[in-house]
């Protein structure tokens, strides 16, 4: 080796490596480097468990979005079923009525025959400022115009066509305007009570094949209204309504308020309530199928809301469900207390 060339020793050197290489490769030597070479990485994936990669992190989000909606259609799978259809009146005769009321100016026409049986034909919701005294003189006007003309162009007679003023709206102050405006029309306006109000709502929603085992609510904006039938005899009792965060009283101090007056009904009148107003309309909607006149509420513990009128009924809605420990509240779509005053005449 000492004759050779540097260039000789090279090249020497060169083919001994070579064959190592090639030997190496041979038996599997490259293979198992490279599987050395992968073990770190492995073994750091194991050793942080708590750091999910994106594409799982991915996963997790869309199996527990998945979770939710499932619980959520649980529970409103959970919600118990109300079958009935209401009779549908014979030659019925076309009357009309606009509530005046603490949050809206709101019209019903109906048919109705002789035995009381009625149909809604058309009903017109709107908003106004009463409770809050900012309600103007040609607010009014111009909204009490725009319902009886749709009224007498929906072909009711003028002299079927009726107004009330709610119990919660006749506390406002400027609820004499509106008197005073309809009555330059030439119109009477009726005005009622709590302890009336919850009867005209009960005469119009509770069937009479209920009035054994069922109540009514009536959650409005200046108060709420529990009615009942026992032996014959009507009963209606007033509590806070959904408004009641305008006065400054306390959530706590309403819940029991209304508990207790809810524990009032008797235990045979607590298996299915039927329940109307500004609030459990809101409800309604989120669980509503179809057009059916009937929706059955979900748990008030399954109400999320921001919205303060709306975090107030649903407390007024969960005082009652404890108090009486009802779990069927039947929201009827068709149904206001002015519609029982049609009933009345």
């Amino acid at each position: 080796m000492q004759r050779l060339t540097v260039a000789g020793r090279l090249i020497i050197t060169a083919l001994i490596l070579a064959a190592i290489y090639f030997g190496l490769k041979y038996i599997g030597g490259v293979d198992l480097l490279k599987k050395f070479a992968s073990k770190p990485t492995t073994e750091q994936s194991s050793d942080s468990p708590s750091m999910p990669s994106a594409d799982s992190e991915s996963k997790e989000e869309e199996a527990s979005k998945s979770s939710s909606d499932t619980e959520a259609t649980d529970d409103a799978g959970s919600r118990s079923a109300f079958n009935y259809t209401p009779p549908v009146p014979q030659n019925g005769k076309l009357k009309g009525v606009v509530e005046l009321g603490a949050s809206g100016f709101n019209s019903f026409i109906i048919t109705v025959d002789a035995q009381k049986a009625w149909k809604l034909e058309k009903a017109e919701f709107g908003n106004s400022l009463v409770l809050e005294n900012m309600a103007t003189d040609q607010d009014v006007r111009e909204g009490l115009k725009k319902y009886i003309s749709g009224m007498l162009n929906f072909g009711v007679a003028g002299r079927d066509i009726h107004f009330v003023v709610s119990s919660g709206a006749v506390k406002a102050e400027n609820t004499q305007k509106i008197i005073k405006a309809l009555k330059s029309l030439n119109y009477v306006v009726n005005t009622v009570t709590a302890e009336q109000e919850g009867r005209l709502a009960l005469r119009a929603v509770l069937p009479k094949d209920f009035e054994s085992n069922g109540f009514v609510v009536d959650i409005g904006s200046g108060n709420t209204k529990i009615s009942w039938k026992e032996n014959g005899n009507t009963t209606a009792l007033e509590g806070p309504g959904a408004k009641y965060f305008q006065n400054g009283e306390d959530d706590a101090k309403v819940y029991n308020e209304v508990k207790g007056l809810a524990g009032k009904i008797p235990s045979g009148n607590r298996k299915t309530a039927f329940i109307i107003g500004g609030v459990p309309f809101e409800l309604a909607k989120e669980v509503r199928k179809g057009k059916e006149r009937y929706t059955v509420l979900n748990a008030p513990s399954a109400y999320k809301s921001t919205e303060a009128k709306t975090k107030a009924g649903v407390n007024i809605y969960k005082a009652i469900a404890d108090g009486t420990n009802c779990d069927q509240f039947v929201f009827d779509w068709d149904a206001n207390f002015t519609i029982g005053y049609l009933l009345t005449l």
